[in-house]
């Protein structure tokens, strides 16, 4: 009880000193209880109201000598410093990521225990960070978007949502540089999330299946759509269900023809603005996947995925008839028509029909007296 006591006082002490009270803040001991003036909030400790006495007053008396930037607690100052030293002292014990605040690792380590500890009352909704939980209320449920963009009007819910749409959609600038592609962003979370396509790095994980996934939101919506077996979103047109909105939006358009994105290039669109960002790599030349193994670079990761197999030799393809096995799906397709004598590609002259599509390519030669040519050797053949 005496260790105790002394810890205490040791404890005030350091905290009197700390927020640099004068003596008469620091020996009022007569109270039980400290109330603040303007909402009646109440302290055990003088040191707590005048902290939070500063909410309201908006007094910040400790500088940071490099920046000049100002905090109203001392604690908040020392964190702040280790942006300007780099200093990262608290670790993940489970990933070895580095934090320079220890609120940081906090919320880092809810992307491998999956907590969630902020809980909508309305809708039952949970959340792994304060800021996503308070943006969720006023957005979702108020409706309430009260940052306007002096631009185009458009509102927002968030300040930090409106300053990244000014510059993103009106100034163009993207600060955020990829190194290893040099691909550039408007956001620094866009960027972290490229990076991911170079590294491989998929930190959310689905506590059902175990599937894991780079992005959050797409662990979000695999467990809505996979596990729940939930499909809100019906098509009026072919009774397609769906358990994304966003799902259902790209459906719709299969129906309407509608493509909304278009190639500043070459003019091409698409309906599906992913679809867009791999056309573009046929211009820019851009291969941000890459094989580990061989080096081999390719514009697309289903590309990469399949060549990999040639290293291991993986064929998880098989054909139901025979067995066989094959490393590709379209494969696995070409080899079924072997069983079912399907050949869905006609000659337009003749009407002569074939299995494969390289095969009626050749077979046109017949018809235009083209002789085909080795890319190889050079040579063409009658």
């Amino acid at each position: 009880m005496e260790n105790e006591l002394r810890r205490s006082e040791v404890e005030c002490k350091r905290e009197s000193e700390e927020l640099d009270f004068s003596d008469e803040e620091k020996n009022e001991k007569s109270k039980t209880s400290f109330d603040c003036d303007i909402c009646g909030k109440s302290f055990s400790w003088k040191a707590k109201l005048v902290i939070h006495e500063r909410t309201h007053t908006g007094e910040k008396p400790y500088h940071c000598e490099i920046c000049d930037k100002s905090f109203s607690q001392n604690n908040s100052l020392t964190k702040h410093k280790h942006v300007h030293t780099g200093e990262k002292p608290y670790h993940c014990e489970i990933c070895g990521k580095s934090f320079s605040q220890s609120e940081h690792l906090t919320r880092h380590r809810r992307v491998h225990t999956g907590e969630k500890p902020y809980h909508c009352d309305i809708c039952g909704k949970s959340f792994s960070r304060s800021e996503n939980f308070t943006m969720h209320k006023s957005c979702v449920h108020t409706g309430e978007k009260p940052y306007h963009c002096e631009i185009c009007g458009k509102s927002f819910s968030r300040n930090e949502s409106l300053t990244r749409h000014k510059s993103c959609v009106h100034t163009g600038e993207k600060p955020y540089h990829c190194e290893i592609c040099g691909e550039s962003f408007s956001q620094n979370d866009h960027l972290t999330n490229h990076k991911r396509v170079h590294t491989g790095e998929k930190p959310y994980h689905c506590e059902i299946c175990g599937k894991s996934f780079s992005r959050n939101e797409s662990l979000t919506r695999h467990k809505s759509g996979v596990h729940t077996g939930e499909a809100p979103y019906h098509c009026e047109i072919c009774d397609k269900s769906f358990s994304q909105n966003d799902h259902f939006t790209m459906h719709r358009r299969v129906h309407t023809g509608e493509k909304p994105y278009h190639c500043e290039i070459c003019g091409k669109s698409f309906s599906r603005n992913e679809s867009l960002t791999r056309h573009r790599r046929v211009h820019t030349g851009e291969k941000p996947y890459h094989c580990e193994i061989c080096g081999k670079f390719f514009s697309e990761n289903g590309t990469l995925t399949k060549h990999k197999r040639v290293h291991t030799g993986e064929e998880p393809y098989h054909c139901e008839i025979c067995g066989k096995s094959f490393s590709r799906n379209d494969h696995l397709t070409m080899h079924r028509r072997v069983h079912t004598g399907e050949k869905p590609y006609h000659c337009e002259i003749c009407g002569k029909s074939f299995s494969r599509n390289d095969t009626l390519t050749k077979h046109k030669c017949v018809h235009t007296g083209e002789k085909p040519y080795c890319d190889i050797s050079g040579k063409s053949f009658s």
